[in-house]
């Protein structure tokens, strides 16, 4: 089965966070997919956990490369309609990247994101539980 994975999910496998073997567990037998901005939100989501202090650079420098590791397929977004979701359910656009994924391809999203997930289910997108 194919999936859309957020970065939630990618930052809780390379952080190695409470939620990680679940997610491992989940996407386990499926093709993961993400739309083509999620190297850019990883790359500034590891940074925003360096300068809390959570992890130093190096530790950070490692972190991205378990992420390069992890097979995923990125997906081109329309930007027009994903401004039209985060328009109409008040979300950032980052967000609504990956829902219209999920919308034009017909796929579930799996997030450890409760906002997003909300906002998937009102667009009738199966999310992964």
């Amino acid at each position: 089965m194919d999936i859309i994975a957020d970065a939630s999910v990618f930052m809780a496998v390379v952080l190695n966070e409470h939620d990680r073997d679940w997610v491992i567990d989940k996407t386990r037998e499926c093709k993961v997919l993400s739309p083509e901005i999620l190297p850019y939100e990883i790359g500034n989501a590891l940074i925003a956990v360096n300068k809390k202090g959570r992890l130093n650079d190096k530790e950070i420098l490692k972190a991205y490369d378990i992420f390069q590791s992890v097979p995923v397929r990125l997906l081109a977004v329309n930007i027009y309609k994903a401004i039209k979701i985060a328009v109409r359910f008040n979300i950032y656009a980052y967000d609504a990247y990956y829902l219209q994924c999920c919308v034009k391809n017909k796929l579930p999203l799996i997030s450890l994101d409760n906002r997003m997930c909300n906002t998937a289910i009102n667009l009738n997108i199966e999310v992964v539980e």
